[in-house]
């Protein structure tokens, strides 16, 4: 699994530029299923099961990662940016970039320390405060490599921390992905549709589509989200906590989850709950979507999610394939 993990995070796909990762989701599932693209991008695959259930399920994880767009260059041949997703502007200074489809290497900088002012000083950075630097002395010499809406990727390796943690960019939610491969790899007991959405980082877009296509009865919705679990954090603000399993949540900004699904959860495996009601993923769309879906969620806990350093036990991402294989045996006969 640990391997599948990488090769995904490795590959760049930020919101509206999943091709790469789907073109390798398919060479890993194609001969195992059904699939097809819609006009947005999502990838639907359909795998036959030993049986074929009345209420349809769908399990689904999204292929995007958070990241950044080139908005502007600047006369000095620095580019101006702004995120693809919800990412804290203080944790991507002085971070590593690649720019564009010829993956120009590049620097997100800000302004020298001794030239703020005490009130900015004291102040958190703001997006438009920051620049990227690809080392051209001017805007024409930038221009020869950079197109205004060119994609910007973080420049991360994927790295064993200690003896179960791994440290990578997109683990959100290339763990999902991986989670979704491995079951799609094993023949099923019931028929499931397996949907990579697009997308979601900005607004749930793929999963509102791909959930009206395939009109299911269940959703599983795989994602990874956020731990807080460090030194100096205490009770409900640590969220939940890395090597204590699998993430189900009763409730979060887009989403209340069907609570005969969230105790099924409980009563099939040692799973924790998200102790802050935050965030959201792509059950907001699809539970509302069509006649309505039951949904539940399962996700990776995951340090600083949304960075290029995002981090995960492995134990957890194991736990949460073996829940999600046993909620798919379970939940098609309710």
């Amino acid at each position: 699994m640990k391997e599948l993990l990488k090769e995904l995070c490795l590959i760049d796909g930020i919101s509206g530029d999943e091709g790469a990762v789907r073109d390798y989701i398919i060479s890993r599932v194609k001969d195992y299923c059904q699939y097809s693209v819609d006009d947005l991008g999502n990838l639907i695959c359909f795998r036959k099961g030993r049986k074929s259930p009345k209420k349809k399920l769908m399990i689904c994880a999204h292929m995007d990662e958070v990241g950044f767009m080139v908005t502007y260059i600047r006369s000095d041949g620095t580019l101006r940016f702004d995120c693809v997703g919800g990412i804290d502007p203080s944790v991507i200074i002085g971070r590593r970039v690649r720019v564009g489809k010829d993956r120009i290497s590049g620097v997100i900088g800000s302004t020298a320390v001794h030239n703020l002012s005490r009130e900015q000083r004291e102040k958190a950075p703001s997006v438009d405060s920051l620049y990227i630097d690809i080392g051209a002395a001017s805007k024409e010499e930038a221009e020869k490599h950079v197109f205004l809406g060119d994609c910007v990727y973080y420049d991360s390796e994927f790295t064993d921390l200690g003896e179960h943690c791994v440290k990578s960019k997109a683990i959100d939610d290339r763990a999902g992905c991986a989670i979704m491969i491995k079951l799609m790899q094993e023949k099923p007991d019931y028929d499931t549709y397996f949907v990579f959405n697009v997308q979601e980082e900005i607004g749930l877009r793929g999963s509102a589509v791909s959930s009206f296509s395939v009109a299911p009865d269940f959703a599983i919705v795989l994602e990874a989200t956020t731990a807080a679990d460090i030194d100096g954090v205490t009770g409900e603000k640590r969220v939940c906590e890395l090597g204590r399993g699998p993430v189900v949540s009763f409730m979060d900004r887009r989403t209340i989850y069907d609570k005969e699904l969230y105790k099924l959860a409980f009563d099939l495996a040692t799973c924790q709950t998200k102790t802050m009601i935050a965030g959201g993923n792509d059950a907001g769309a699809i539970h509302i979507s069509g006649k309505g879906v039951r949904t539940i969620s399962v996700s990776v806990p995951c340090r600083y999610l949304h960075s290029p350093s995002s981090v995960i036990d492995m134990s957890d991402l194991i736990s949460s394939y073996k829940l999600v294989k046993n909620l798919s045996k379970r939940i098609p006969l309710l």
